[in-house]
């Protein structure tokens, strides 16, 4: 829960050489460069704002805690997700679906591909981020159960869509535990192998 700013969190001043910041997405780089150089949880909301040259009022207006900072705008993603599955040809299979939006998601220009590196380092390996990481996988959980609801005809308290939910989910965590042990790894064909991996089961093995 976020407290009121006291006078010297509020006139805390900017960095030297360094112009306030005045965007989402300048203060979650300016938030991640402190994680990397402090750590997570040595890192305070009060530290980003100074580093930022912004009040501690201000920081709550781009995001409504570290935690939040984290995330990014993955409350956007999630719909971008939704439609990327709603625009899902309905001849192609359902996990062959699955399979391309996930790919597509999680798809970034190699600019982006460290810092989206930096946030999973974060979301999956911080301990004291996994209450909050545990809604959003949710979230996205939710979506895909719908999707497999939809596609087989069945409501998504359904065991089924739920498994399909449940089941593409881990997929995802594994493909990105792995690529973060492997430098140079390409996430697409991860993500891409996974899937395939979970559409053909492993009754084979």
């Amino acid at each position: 829960m976020s407290q009121l700013p006291n006078k010297a969190t509020a006139a805390a001043p900017a960095r030297t050489g360094r112009p306030p910041v005045s965007s989402r997405s300048a203060l979650e780089r300016l938030g991640f460069e402190l994680f990397a150089r402090q750590g997570f949880d040595r890192t305070t909301v009060d530290d980003i704002a100074a580093a930022a040259g912004i009040g501690r009022r201000t920081f709550f207006r781009y995001f409504a805690s570290k935690n939040d900072l984290v995330w990014g705008d993955f409350g956007e993603h999630l719909i971008g997700f939704e439609e990327l599955l709603a625009s899902a040809d309905p001849k192609t299979s359902m996990m062959d679906a699955l399979r391309s939006a996930v790919v597509e998601f999680n798809r970034f220009d190699p600019d982006e591909v460290p810092w989206h590196r930096q946030r999973m380092e974060l979301i999956l390996r911080v301990p004291t981020l996994q209450a909050d990481s545990t809604l959003r996988y949710a979230s996205w959980r939710a979506v895909v159960t719908k999707f497999a609801a939809a596609r087989t005809g069945l409501p998504p308290t359904d065991m089924l869509p739920r498994h399909v939910g449940h089941a593409v989910l881990a997929t995802c965590v594994v493909a990105y535990e792995h690529w973060l042990t492997e430098e140079g790894a390409d996430l697409s064909r991860l993500l891409d192998k996974a899937m395939r991996q979970l559409t053909a089961g492993f009754g084979r093995f």
